[in-house]
């Protein structure tokens, strides 16, 4: 049996590249980036649908079988996507032993459907998932989970509203196209020059629009021309049930001198205000000025970007940096890729026309304030809640799978690691660990460099049964006892660039404190 990892969304991945055909029993590494435990699902590409995974002390666990899809209507023969809920340990390894048999209590089989709008396109049948297709259908349809439901149309496979707690929310998608002048200066790579306000996406068939349901998660893929667009809604419990994620493949090599959008259309009353990160540290409010040309409200979008009013926030999250504006109240607008065929004349020297199918991901979370909190605050700052900072995290710190590649002799068995003792705090945040030079080169160094970064958090909005395995601590944070197995000799307080102490090495005392948004750096030595 071949492994290989898988991509969150399933699109953008080469599903043929699989490792070469090994033994039955086949061993998976699985790699925790955060300082804090969490529970996820991870995809694996597998060449068997026969197919049990255990866990490291050989419990079998649950599995979610899909099919791995070449196309809209086409599954790539003899792959198939392994989908497993595990639980991962803070910047720790965990370890999966996967066989070849298979297991009818353990293996759930995902329920796909098509929806082919009157287009005449052949599905083949597959032995392993039948699919039911559906020629011609305008009802809308739902996607739920524990925590919320999402409708999309029948019609365009898109979103058009999210429940949550009880209330339905407007929040629709759709695709729209940026042209650009027709005289004087022109788009180029480093100016948006449009032709006026974006027109709608007009595809020259309507979409395939594939439902794909299961236990651990449910997604509706839409094939368009252009664009596919995956939106997930994950059956997990804590971070990843609680947003949706959002694929979206672009190819516009065939446009000339265009550009395409996603814009988000809600029932919030934002008017004209709206908030971008500045390089994911803190957050900066905007606001559409209509004096001004449409290309002055567009706003770098490293992370993430919201809007908001008294009584809900909906945030983007985002993990690749895009322009993003709000035209309109309740809107919010993101430039996924331009095709430009001129020069701007900013030193470049050519235009933008090598593009690539581009995949952008994102999270859209959809936050409820509290009662308490119903005034919207006028200050000129704000911060993303604490939910919000874990789902940033979690979009830009994936899980990694590493197969593990067959030896002869078979090397010794492999165990979990779990390097953390106790639990971080949610608001802490590990920028860099990293060893110090020893004086003797030949020795291993017993100095460490540790930089902690304290997250600013808003705490109006609602926070309750969010499923974290963590809490905050008043910015306390005691690290003698954090390391598994390592004692703490001594800890000093130094500069960023670790140049100049900022107070003597402390032997007793291990505990910091750090104010919210805070970088601090320490010099530690283990004993």
């Amino acid at each position: 049996m071949s492994i290989t990892s898988q991509g969150p969304s399933g699109i953008g991945h080469n599903a043929s590249s699989a490792t070469p055909p090994l033994s039955p029993c086949r061993f998976v590494v699985l790699f925790n980036p955060l300082e804090q435990e969490r529970l996820s699902v991870v995809s694996l590409l597998v060449s068997s649908p026969r197919v049990r995974v255990l866990s490291e002390e050989g419990q079998p666990l649950a599995v979610q079988l899909s099919a791995q899809w070449s196309s809209a209507t086409d599954m790539v023969p003899n792959v198939y996507q392994v989908s497993i809920m595990t639980r991962l340990p803070a910047l720790g390894l965990s370890v999966l032993q996967l066989y070849k048999s298979f297991d009818s209590h353990t293996t759930l089989m995902s329920s796909v459907r098509l929806h082919l709008h009157g287009r005449e396109l052949p599905v083949r049948p597959h032995e392993v998932f039948p699919v039911r297709v559906v020629p011609a259908t305008s009802d809308d349809f739902c996607l739920d989970n524990q925590h919320m439901q999402a409708c999309f149309s029948g019609l365009t496979g898109l979103l058009q509203s999210v429940r949550r707690a009880g209330e339905e929310h407007r929040l629709s998608t759709e695709f729209l196209i940026y042209g650009t002048r027709s005289a004087k200066d022109k788009s180029g790579a480093y100016l948006f020059l449009p032709d006026g306000d974006a027109k709608p996406y007009a595809p020259k068939e309507p979409p395939v629009v594939r439902v794909t349901e299961g236990p651990f998660f449910s997604e509706v893929a839409s094939y368009y021309q252009h664009v596919q667009q995956v939106v997930r809604l994950y059956n997990v419990p804590g971070v990843e049930g609680l947003s949706l994620d959002v694929s979206c493949l672009v190819d516009i090599r065939d446009h000339v001198n265009k550009e395409m959008a996603l814009r988000l259309s809600t029932s919030i009353a934002s008017e004209d205000t709206f908030f971008t990160d500045l390089n994911g540290f803190q957050i900066q409010p905007r606001r559409f000025l209509k004096k001004l040309p449409l290309q002055a409200n567009f706003y770098p979008m490293p992370a993430m970007a919201y809007i908001q009013d008294k009584e809900s926030r909906l945030t983007l999250h985002t993990a690749q940096a895009l322009g993003v504006a709000s035209l309109h109240s309740g809107q919010l607008e993101v430039i996924l890729d331009r095709r430009l065929m001129q020069d701007d004349n900013r030193g470049l020297g050519q235009g933008l026309k090598d593009n690539k199918r581009t995949c952008n991901r994102f999270r859209l979370l959809l936050e409820r304030r509290t009662t308490a909190n119903k005034v919207q605050d006028s200050r000129p700052i704000s911060f993303p809640s604490l939910l919000s900072h874990m789902t940033s995290m979690h979009l830009n710190a994936e899980v990694l799978a590493m197969p593990v590649a067959q030896e002869k002799p078979a090397p010794p068995a492999l165990r979990s690691f779990r390097p953390l003792s106790a639990t971080v705090p949610c608001d802490f945040h590990i920028l860099n660990l990293r060893t110090l030079q020893a004086e003797d080169d030949s020795l291993p160094s017993a100095e460490m460099a540790l930089i902690l970064h304290r997250k600013g958090f808003d705490c109006g909005l609602e926070a309750k049964h969010l499923g974290f395995n963590c809490t905050t601590s008043q910015g306390k944070f005691s690290l003698g006892s954090l390391f598994y197995g390592l004692e703490l000799g001594s800890l000093q307080p130094t500069s960023l660039t670790l140049m100049y102490p900022l107070g003597a090495a402390s032997p007793n005392s291990t505990v910091i404190h750090m104010d919210p948004m805070e970088i601090a750096t320490f010099r530690i030595h283990f004993g």
